[in-house]
């Protein structure tokens, strides 16, 4: 019993070794705290300055365009647009940065 649970462990310890798993889970807590760190650039920098050129009180994420009784928020939607961007450039430039572009790729046997 004992040399089947040591095999188990050995195939799960390979599993995490040759899948990249270890490399998975830091990426996804890295991503979680660069969202947060571009969420803020967006709300607490880009969209007050927006908010100033376009003259929406409170920034861009208040704007809004009002018809009848019904608000259209078309600023909080191009804030979300905005923090889009703004990380997709940060994912592009980190890649580049790093030479990651061709880690998908398989190895060419010489």
């Amino acid at each position: 019993m004992r040399d089947k649970t040591q095999s188990y462990f050995a195939g799960f310890m390979d599993f995490i070794r040759e899948q990249g798993v270890m490399g998975l889970a830091v990426g996804f807590i890295l991503g979680g705290a660069v969202s947060k760190i571009v969420a803020s650039l967006v709300q607490d920098i880009i969209n007050p300055i927006l908010g100033i050129i376009l003259g929406a009180a409170g920034g861009l994420s208040k704007a809004y365009l009002a018809i009848g009784s019904a608000k259209i928020m078309w600023g909080n939607f191009a804030s979300v647009v905005i923090d889009f961007i703004v990380v997709a450039l940060v994912v592009f430039f980190g890649i580049k940065v790093l030479g990651l572009e061709n880690i998908d790729k398989k190895k060419e046997k010489r």
